[in-house]
């Protein structure tokens, strides 16, 4: 079982409350939306959860069975997908996912080749990234995120650049390995989110 909490956590840029007094907690099976107008923070927030941003005031605690993680740990069980990360474009697909699996292990089971059959990429295993449309690049990094073997997956918009068919393929990839961790996404596009269980809107949270 893990959960993370925020204890009245706030975040400030300069003079601006991006958020204050945020108390809530995330817990493992269940699945939540940050949702808001661009410009909201919806990033920011995702970001300070993911102990990427540092808060400006309050408290994080990241807890495993009831213990608390310490912060120099928390990066190896969380996964993140943003359309600000970038992929290493030298790379072929499958070098690509070989180099993510040493840094963070995909889950139990799961051997590369699978991985690209998953993401319907397996005819395009050894051809470098760089030459990857933008809707094949969000299916890797969408897969390297949600394939890790982490308690958390965050996504930040996720189904930017993909089609009709992309977004199907994303729900699927949802419902069948994430369901049973904490999974966050931040999105103002509700076929993005509409499976998640909890909101919190941004505009909620302004002082």
């Amino acid at each position: 079982m893990t959960t993370i909490s925020l204890y009245n956590a706030g975040k400030r840029y300069f003079q601006e409350w991006i958020f204050r007094h945020l108390n809530y907690t995330f817990e493992s099976g269940k699945s939540y939306a940050i949702t808001g107008p661009n410009g909201s923070g919806k990033s920011t927030l995702l970001q300070v959860i993911a102990g990427a941003m540092e808060l400006s005031e309050g408290k994080l605690n990241y807890m495993e069975n009831h213990t608390v993680l310490p912060a120099e740990k928390i990066y190896t069980r969380i996964s993140y997908c943003a359309p600000y990360l970038e992929l290493v474009e030298e790379m072929t697909l499958a070098e690509f996912l070989q180099f993510h699996h040493t840094c963070k292990p995909f889950l139990p089971g799961l051997t590369i080749t699978q991985i690209m059959e998953a993401c319907e990429l397996t005819k395009a295993a050894r051809k470098p990234i760089r030459y990857f449309s933008s809707g094949m690049k969000q299916r890797v990094k969408l897969a390297q995120a949600v394939f890790s073997d982490t308690a958390a997956v965050f996504l930040d918009e996720p189904c930017t650049n993909l089609d009709k068919e992309g977004l199907e393929w994303y729900h699927a990839l949802v419902r069948n390995y994430c369901m049973n961790r904490i999974i966050i996404i931040s999105s103002n596009d509700e076929a993005e989110y509409a499976f998640c269980q909890y909101e919190i809107a941004m505009a909620s949270l302004k002082p």
